[in-house]
């Protein structure tokens, strides 16, 4: 049976549906330029897959769809629809298919089956059976999660296989996992075959990784330290790489600099995992225990934060971490934050060294940034005119640089626009704060209060609201300027019209930052808009403006 709101199309037959306009087009072709008769697909299941080269996740499911079709079951066909801008496009592209298409040339088909199956949203694959009736619109999700075992795509067969996996992952080992009907071993990166079998009984980390993604190559690094200091203390643990490199040099460079083990390149358990666990990011660590059932399904986070006291990732580990995270944050101090062995300081800008015990009872930005960086290059005027203002108020203030730059050279250029102290360029403080703060983007300002302890993590936000008057970013600062927004508005009108936009009458609402409509210029906290226009005006331009229209109607009435 057809899905809902799909729709039927034995009135039409496959080769009406495919065929161009008055019948002058009755053929299908090939990559290599060979014509296929449309009516040679009577009675098949029949796949329309509307793709387009310019579409990244296209191209990441083509690779999925081509897996499942050279190992499909049963007589099944697919028909590539092309949403490409250009002939050239369109042959570079179906060039890597080894099925069928509607010739580029065609536009009027392709524009018809678009407008037919109301497709908004690509990759898109339609499922027709035999008869051409639609069994599933949902063709991308199914071989996603199910590849060539979802034939024959009815919903029968998606239950089905949903029981099983529900039923796989009651029953899961390592075996069931890694094992597959050709392969029951994983390899070094010096090509030597070790059986999944020697693993069984260990904790394993499943590593899905891709070698062009900066994370990932960080991650790795990480990990190499974590895993030969395990490997020291014989821990009965164990990494496997989950490679999603399209290359097999990439891979093989990649993997030759990790000393545990993998699955093959291009292995097809690599995507069949993938949907197995419902893998959303990479780099992601997930975690088997000695049972064979999954611990944790990514550690990656836990990794940056604990390194090697993440082990071994259960449950009661983690809750240790937390209270002992917890208490850390209840003793912290500024002194606990930025000492560490004789590193007792930071520099100002004449490289003088500034000790941190003298910073002690002051209010402290830690301020994360980077020269290459443009957001942080935009921001830094800002935080600049904002640390005039507020040293001026109070000498009890500082804020601290924390280079993410390249080199020094690039440290020294960015450090000499700036009016305060910094860490010095390569200082090993730096990745204890990152991973403290989770610092995942930059600029990033961490607000410290005289005690050390850590006021907020979103002193940047704050400060691009509020500008200074955020400071100190206190719970009890913040409630102040509330109080004083609202006051700000007692009076206002909760609506009205301008002149400037006839149409609709403008609301009264709350906007982080926006531009006025009116002067042209920055506002911030109020505004009168009108939602459906995205039209924005400061209040003292709408209710100003009201009050002389007014004025100027009563004198004419005079």
């Amino acid at each position: 049976m057809a899905e809902d709101g799909a729709a039927k199309l034995t009135n039409h037959g496959i080769c009406s549906l495919l065929s161009s306009a008055g019948g002058d087009r009755d053929f299908l072709v090939r990559h290599n330029g060979d014509k296929v008769q449309i009516d040679d697909l009577r009675g098949k299941k029949l796949g329309l897959y509307f793709s387009a080269s310019w579409s990244g996740p296209c191209q990441h499911f083509t690779r999925s769809l081509v897996e499942a079709y050279t190992s499909r079951k049963g007589d099944f066909e697919v028909v590539f629809v092309s949403a490409d801008d250009d002939d050239e496009s369109f042959k570079g592209y179906f060039s890597k298919m080894p099925w069928l298409a509607i010739p580029f040339f065609d536009s009027d088909i392709r524009d018809k089956l678009e407008e037919l199956f109301k497709v908004e949203d690509i990759p898109y694959l339609l499922i027709l059976d035999g008869n051409g009736e639609v069994l599933t619109v949902n063709g991308v999700e199914i071989i996603r999660d199910y590849g060539a075992e979802g034939y024959p795509f009815t919903p029968e067969r998606v239950k089905e296989l949903k029981e099983q996996q529900e039923a796989a992952r009651r029953e899961q080992t390592l075996g069931s996992l890694l094992v597959s009907h050709s392969r029951d071993f994983v390899i070094t990166n010096h090509g030597m075959k070790v059986p999944i079998s020697d693993l069984e009984g260990r904790t394993i980390a499943l590593y899905f990784s891709l070698s062009s993604l900066r994370y990932c190559v960080h991650l790795t690094s990480v990990l190499v330290d974590i895993y030969e200091k395990l490997k020291a203390k014989k821990e009965n643990f164990e990494i496997v790489l989950i490679s999603f490199d399209d290359d097999e040099e990439s891979f093989k460079l990649d993997f030759g600099s990790m000393p545990w083990l993998s699955l093959p390149f291009k292995d097809r358990s690599c995507e069949k995992l993938a949907r197995y666990f419902d893998l959303s990011t990479l780099p992601t660590l997930l975690v088997i225990g000695p049972d064979g059932k999954t611990l944790h399904p990514n550690v990656a986070e836990a990794i940056e934060d604990y390194g090697i006291q993440a082990y071994p990732f259960t449950p009661w580990r983690f809750q240790e971490l937390e209270e002992m995270q917890k208490a850390r944050q209840e003793a912290q101090t500024l002194e606990s934050l930025l000492v560490s062995g004789k590193l007792d300081f930071v520099i100002d800008k004449s490289r003088a060294k500034v000790l941190v015990s003298g910073l002690v009872g002051k209010n402290i930005l830690l301020y994360f940034s980077a020269h290459w960086c443009p957001p942080c290059r935009a921001f830094l005027p800002k935080l600049i005119e904002a640390y005039h203002k507020i040293k001026a108020n109070d000498k009890a203030f500082e804020v601290i640089f924390i280079s993410s730059d390249m080199d020094q050279a690039a440290f020294d250029e960015f450090f000499a626009t700036m009016p305060w102290l910094a860490l010095p360029f390569g200082d090993q403080r730096k990745q204890s704060l990152v991973r403290l703060f989770k610092v995942h983007g930059i600029p990033k300002l961490i607000a410290i209060s005289p005690t050390g302890k850590t006021v907020t993590t979103e002193a940047r936000d704050l400060m691009a609201i509020h500008g200074p008057e955020a400071y100190p970013f206190t719970d009890a600062r913040l409630k102040e300027i509330e109080a004083g927004y609202k006051e700000m508005a007692e009076g206002w009108p909760e609506k009205l019209k301008h002149v400037l936009h006839p149409e609709h009458e403008l609301l009264l609402t709350r906007r982080m930052i926006y531009r006025c409509d009116g002067c042209e210029e920055d506002g911030h906290v109020w505004s009168f808009s009108c939602e459906e226009c995205n039209f924005l005006l400061h209040p003292h331009c709408a209710i100003e403006e009201q009050t002389e229209t007014r004025e100027t109607t009563l004198c004419s009435a005079l």
